[in-house]
Parts: C-alpha cells; structure tokens; sequence
C-alpha cells in the first residue's frame, strides 16, 4: 500500500457510507408510499457494498516490499507517487436493490389508492430498522473521517522528523 493508500480506503468506504444514509433517508420519506410511477407501493432499498481489487499482484506487492533488491528506480516507488497503485482495500457499491418482502396490507376502504375489498398495500418500512441503518452509517462515516485526519497527523510528523 503507498503513502496515501488509507486515505484512498476510507474516501471509498466514506463515499459508499454517504450513498447508504441516502438510501436510508429515501426509504424514511417514502414509508407511507402507497403509489409509484411502477404502479405499486415503494419498495425498500438495500446498498449492497463489494471490495474493490487490488491492480497489483501480490508478488508484484512483494516485489517492492522493502528489503527486497532494488527493482525500481527512486521514483517509480509506490510512496512518490500517490495514484500508483490502487489501495489494497476499500470499497464501492456494488448495486441497489429492492427488498423482496411483500407489502403490509391495511384496511383502509376511503384510501384513492384501496382494493375492491377496502385493503391498500403500504411498503414494509420499520422506522426502528431505518434509524438503526442510519446510525450505523453515520457512525462508519464518522470512524472513517477519523481514520484520514489520524493518517494526516502521521504524515505531518513523518514529514517533520524529515526535516528535522
């Protein structure tokens, strides 16, 4: 992993967090959703996250561990150059979909939206699990955003140990 391969990290995890509390906020505003341009109730969605790939193999890896015979020169080392090489970790989101459970049914006969026989499908949101999603979105934010400013106190003493 070069210099800024944490930063690269925690920027994806933080952007895959942010769509996530979208997602969540989303599926709050519309829980009393009972019509769709697709015809039925909102249906509740779900950020699906996957890892990203490393573009280096892992004998190319070990190849430019320290301690290993000069094969590069100065500066082609992966700490001269922060794009170099994609972070070994991190994370993007990999699709959005639908929750699969069927709609809550409610009798309610003067609803515009109410069947023949007086029941209208509403999306099955729990507030309770929404705002749990939330907090934890919020707080992998939050722990991520503490994982970069952490990173940039060590890089600025690395650098004042240089000059000094």
């Amino acid at each position: 992993m070069n210099l800024f391969g944490l930063m690269e990290t925690s920027g994806s995890a933080m952007q895959a967090e942010r769509m996530r509390a979208e997602i969540v906020a989303a599926n709050m505003a519309n829980a009393e959703t009972t019509r769709t341009e697709s015809g039925g109730p909102y249906r509740r969605q779900h950020v699906v996250f996957a890892a990203n790939q490393p573009s280096t193999s892992f004998a190319e890896v070990m190849g430019n561990a320290p301690g290993t015979p000069p094969l590069l020169s100065p500066l082609s080392s992966p700490l001269a150059s922060p794009g170099a090489h994609s972070p070994a970790g991190g994370v993007h989101i990999a699709g959005v979909v639908a929750d699969p459970a069927p709609p809550l049914r409610r009798y309610d006969p003067g609803h515009p939206d109410a069947g023949a026989d007086g029941y209208v499908s509403y999306p099955d949101i729990n507030p309770l699990t929404e705002m749990v999603d939330l907090m934890g979105a919020t707080r992998a934010y939050g722990l991520n955003g503490s994982a970069v400013q952490a990173e940039k106190g060590m890089i600025a003493a690395a650098l004042d140990i240089v000059k000094s």
